[in-house]
């Protein structure tokens, strides 16, 4: 069924949302002021899921995206928008999800810290790949499918990877390894180096390393190959860590090939300054970092209090976070490669934590939620990729003990309806 909407505004996931009859029909790709006809694809009763078939008028604020293949490729949601609407409208969901799922007052919900650039922020990716008739092609995922949109360059990518894409698609094209790469992970750092991870599949590692070796020479790329599951990641050429900075004076973070790292390099500095605020730290606290990574937080806190405890499940970045700790010379950070559930109360057993810090992964942290509430620490900073999750274990910490202090979203994804946050806790 086609029907003709008004779109009046974005939600949570990025889609817009008008109204038949007073039923809600989400469509994406569609800005609010836009007058459309779309195609309903999926009835839920209640409400409808659809697809935009015309925009018979234009929202004001629409502008034509700059990536030729936006609508096709499913990384981004909003470059018809300018960047001071999606930051708007990002803090419009961000607060009505905190303030309806988890009660916090308005006015302990601040405003956005924007992203410095709107474009050219990523300093990870993974770009797929596949063979057809028509050749070697590099791109990303198509919008709800497992095909590929080919690309010749990304927006969001920086220059320096960006012009290595057409490289590495004549490099491959033709070659009886084009049908055995899945995804190349690409990755740069603050001093501009760049790292290659190639997959390969059906034992083609030792032949694509072969093939990249010298174009990894010339164009002075460091580069890995990732084999079938029993053959692990090769290092190839090229510098093994890609080194990140943060806080005053500089900490260098380095993580290796299959690590993580936060995608936007300037403002994860502007997260963990907003962090280290918030600790209000005096020297003699202890911290738990649950989530730790490489030590992105745990580091400069350790810094400023007399003892960090650092938990990963993911051994080879605890691993990196010990190398990071005795590179920059601190000695009063701890780590350990376990899951975060029951960290909190094997190492507070001696001496309670006055701080905990938290940046879970999309599903956020239930289960460490009941144990904070058992535990009691007295303040609790909340890191989240995804507010939905985060306002559930919001909710369940403010029905035991717990208040809000602040809660700021973070823009590190523009262009895409992603939100990051800091939320503040301390207890009753």
């Amino acid at each position: 069924m086609i029907v003709e909407l008004t779109i009046e505004s974005l939600v949570f996931g990025g889609n817009g949302i008008g109204r038949l009859d007073g039923k809600a029909i989400f469509v994406p790709l569609t800005a609010p002021g836009d007058q459309i006809r779309c195609r309903i694809v999926r009835d839920k009763g209640r409400w409808a899921e659809a697809e935009l078939v015309e925009i018979l008028q234009p929202a004001a604020e629409r502008i034509t995206p700059p990536c030729p293949v936006f609508g096709v490729c499913g990384g981004c949601q909003w470059q018809f928008l300018p960047y001071r609407e999606q930051a708007k409208w990002k803090e419009t969901i961000y607060r009505d999800l905190l303030q309806r799922q988890a009660g916090i007052p308005a006015e302990k919900i601040l405003s956005i810290v924007t992203a410095p650039q709107a474009y050219a922020y990523r300093s990870r990716a993974q770009i797929k790949c596949c063979q057809s008739s028509k050749g070697f092609a590099l791109g990303f995922f198509r919008r709800g499918s497992h095909s590929v949109a080919e690309i010749d360059s990304c927006p969001l990518l920086p220059a320096a990877v960006n012009r290595l894409i057409p490289l590495l698609q004549a490099e491959i094209d033709g070659t009886a390894v084009a049908a055995h790469i899945p995804q190349i992970d690409v990755g740069i750092d603050d001093r501009g180096k760049v790292r290659l991870a190639i997959h390969a599949r059906n034992n083609a590692a030792a032949a694509v390393a072969k093939l990249l070796r010298p174009l990894a020479l010339q164009e002075d790329f460091a580069l890995f190959v990732q084999g079938d599951r029993q053959g692990g990641i090769q290092h190839i050429c090229g510098e093994e860590d890609l080194v990140i900075s943060c806080d005053t004076p500089p900490l260098a973070l380095a993580y290796k090939a299959g690590g993580f790292s936060q995608i936007n390099l300037e403002q994860n500095r502007a997260l963990l300054n907003a962090v280290l605020s918030a600790a209000e730290l005096q020297g003699t606290e202890r911290v738990l970092d649950l989530y730790c990574g490489m030590g992105n937080f745990s580091l400069p806190l350790a810094r400023r209090c007399a003892e960090v405890v650092g938990v990963e499940n993911y051994a080879p970045s605890i691993a990196q976070a010990k190398s990071n700790a005795r590179q920059n010379g601190l000695k009063n950070a701890r780590f350990y490669a376990r899951p975060a559930a029951g960290a909190l109360r094997a190492y507070s057993q001696n001496l309670p934590f006055d701080l905990v810090v938290l940046d879970p992964p999309r599903e956020g942290a239930s289960d460490v939620c009941r144990e904070l509430i058992d535990l009691a620490p007295p303040r609790i900073l909340y890191i989240s990729c995804d507010p939905a999750t985060q306002a559930r274990d919001l909710k369940t910490l403010l029905q035991h003990g717990y208040h809000c202090d602040s809660a700021q979203p973070f823009d590190f994804f523009p262009q895409t309806h992603h939100i990051e946050s800091l939320v503040v806790l301390a207890r009753n």
